[in-house]
């Protein structure tokens, strides 16, 4: 978990809860809208709360490309400007947010769409790689927990935007890997589950069933983990770390089969 985020128990007699994270690309397949539900709702008949983060990288490329803005990609980051940032929350709050919710509520999952700066429940602070400005991207630094849970407990699938706030009071655009970790943390989560268009982590061609959280930094540095996989790799581990008793890295098809990479501790 990023450093400061604030942990809130929620006690030995609350459900379970499972956090998915789903790509962005993966909302444009009306296949995997389909299959996602399906899978949203066997978590919801075991008796386990769901709570799912999105991404929406390729509403947020088309948005920038019809409108002419440019942008540039650090660690997996994307880098936003004063002008992105009405793009960025145009795609993740308006149409990604509201596509997964409709195809939810279609299919008798009762979801409701949020981002980090309803309730003020997530906030952040401006992050930076190294000496490069991302500028008005957030790294999380409280999640307010106890403002989801009446919602969960009203039976509700909540559906989350990475759109947060600002310790400055000013919105900023949070990776949404980054976003379901510290969220998977403060929920004390039983599962974290990156889902994503591959079946998990290749390590020289080969694909990894487990990896330890400790080998994961050393796997980026030597280019085994590279572009967006880094930020899903890290989040993981930091979860891990952090107490969510597991986190996985695959796709849709294989997370119903229960496969992928897992990271332990």
């Amino acid at each position: 978990m990023n450093e400061g985020t604030e942990r809130e128990a929620l006690g030995a007699n609350e459900r379970p809860v499972r956090v998915l994270k789903i790509g962005g690309s993966q909302i444009d397949d009306r296949e995997f809208l389909a299959q996602m539900v399906e899978a949203v709702r066997d978590i919801r008949r075991r008796g386990v709360w769901p709570v799912i983060v999105h991404g929406g990288g390729q509403e947020i490329v088309r948005l920038h490309d019809e409108m002419g803005v440019p942008f540039d990609i650090v660690e997996g980051l994307r880098v936003t400007s004063d002008q992105s940032i009405r793009l960025v929350k145009m795609a993740l709050n308006g149409i990604a947010n509201l596509r997964v919710v409709r195809w939810l509520v279609n299919g008798g999952v009762d979801a409701i769409g949020l981002n980090g700066i309803d309730l003020g429940w997530i906030r952040v602070e401006r992050h930076r790689v190294g000496d490069v400005d991302l500028g008005r991207v957030g790294k999380v630094k409280h999640v307010h927990a106890h403002r989801l849970i009446p919602l969960l407990e009203a039976g509700l699938t909540p559906v989350i935007s990475p759109i947060s706030l600002g310790m400055d009071g000013l919105s900023y655009n949070v990776n949404a890997d980054q976003v379901a970790e510290a969220v998977a943390v403060a929920l004390e989560a039983q599962e974290l589950a990156f889902i994503t268009n591959v079946s998990g982590i290749l390590v020289a061609g080969r694909p990894m069933r487990a990896l330890p959280a400790q080998q994961i930094e050393d796997l980026i540095f030597g280019q085994f983990i590279t572009g967006g996989m880094i930020p899903k790799a890290r989040a993981a581990a930091a979860a891990v770390k952090a107490g969510v008793t597991r986190a996985v890295i695959t796709d849709l098809e294989h997370y119903i089969k229960g496969e992928g990479t897992f990271i332990v501790r």
